[in-house]
């Protein structure tokens, strides 16, 4: 099997570009302890904080946002791209990598551009429907496509000839045994052994919707004898619970190791980005998915497969109200029959194996 030498991991801005890259980087690392990996980020991304702490060489090179308009950004695209270009170029000369791997946000494009110029094997790895604005350039400058999900090749033009590999995700996720886990997660955030448990997260950044609503349900949710586990998210304000509630309601503002809020939890109450659908459907957790007002739907059509296959419900986010909770929520939270059956629904659509198929992938195209 071909042996890599060096490769570089290209990713950043936010989390859902991040975790896959340093899942993978992991990857390689336990095939082969010497393998130089090199990341490349910007300065201002999330990938500063959690790439370096990972214990990963972390190459900083200007990063700009593509304009998807006319405008005075656009007249300097060329030259801020051929800045990148040659500052990612000589990351890759000057660790001789073998490939590239990128993973999307706009530090990738200098990255791709570099790769394509050196004439170095590009893999893009992709997780979204339709493809960010990062990935769909560097898709110009290699055929070598991996997706998450099945859905996306059918979703897409542009993925329809792409190879599904799933996500690259944390050991920590794809060996969770979580009816194992369960007492130690719920003692680990004081929650009591023996009653059904909602873990809310927005993902890194949290949500403010769902926030409210789930602190308004609170007083209706201990009095069915629930408790909850909320990730606020770290740029959330605090959220407002009753005190001297029945049951706890524990509210954190980030948890790094989410594994054990899935541990913890009966049942996942949150947004339906990439990364929370691949790690909840890895772990089998049932979720209430509710997508993202905003943008270009991607969240809907990440979790429509999941809740048509059995795995969780969708909900949109005006409908998200304490109402809403009390009366679809409670109910199924408090069903341990049909949260077993959703989970084998959703355990049915996730993969545990992203990282090593990915790799897999890598040393075909090397090759």
């Amino acid at each position: 099997m071909t042996q890599l030498r060096s490769v570089v991991l290209a990713g950043g801005g936010s989390g859902g570009h991040i975790y896959p890259l340093l899942a993978f980087a992991d990857c390689l690392r336990r095939h082969q302890p010497d393998i130089r990996i090199t990341c490349v980020g910007s300065a201002k991304g999330l990938e500063g904080q959690l790439i370096p702490a990972a214990g990963y060489e972390l190459r900083q090179v200007p990063a700009y946002q593509l304009p998807r308009s006319v405008n005075l950004d656009l007249a300097r695209t060329p030259t801020r791209m051929l800045r990148s270009m040659r500052a990612a170029r000589a990351v890759l000369d000057d660790v001789e990598a073998d490939a590239v791997v990128g993973f999307g946000g706009y530090v990738s494009v200098p990255a791709y551009l570099a790769a394509w110029r050196r004439k170095t094997p590009i893999v893009i790895h992709e997780v979204n429907v339709p493809p960010g604005v990062a990935n769909r350039l560097g898709m110009r400058f290699t055929n070598h496509v991996a997706v998450g999900f099945e859905l996306q090749t059918a979703a897409s033009p542009l993925l329809a000839e792409a190879r599904v590999v799933g996500v690259p995700l944390r050991t920590s996720i794809t060996g969770l045994n979580r009816p194992a886990a369960r007492a130690a997660a719920r003692a680990r955030f004081g929650l009591r052994p023996d009653l059904p448990t909602i873990l809310v997260s927005g993902g890194s950044q949290g949500a403010r919707s769902v926030n409210r609503a789930m602190a308004g349900a609170a007083k209706a949710i201990a009095a069915a004898g629930v408790q909850v586990l909320h990730v606020i998210g770290a740029r959330n304000e605090p959220v407002e619970i009753p005190p001297d509630l029945p049951t706890p309601y524990v509210c954190v503002p980030y948890l790094s190791e989410m594994e054990q809020g899935y541990a913890a939890a009966d049942l996942l109450v949150g947004r339906g980005g990439a990364m929370t659908l691949a790690e909840v459907t890895a772990v089998g957790l049932p979720a209430v998915y509710v997508p993202l007002p905003y943008g270009n739907g991607e969240q809907r059509r990440n979790a429509l497969p999941v809740v048509e296959a059995g795995g969780g419900l969708l909900v949109a986010d005006a409908d998200l109200t304490p109402e809403w909770i009390e009366r679809t929520v409670l109910p199924l939270v408090t069903d341990p029959g049909k949260l077993a059956t959703m989970g084998i629904s959703a355990a049915a659509y996730g993969r545990r194996d992203g990282d090593e198929r990915l790799r897999e992938y890598l040393l075909e195209v090397v090759a």
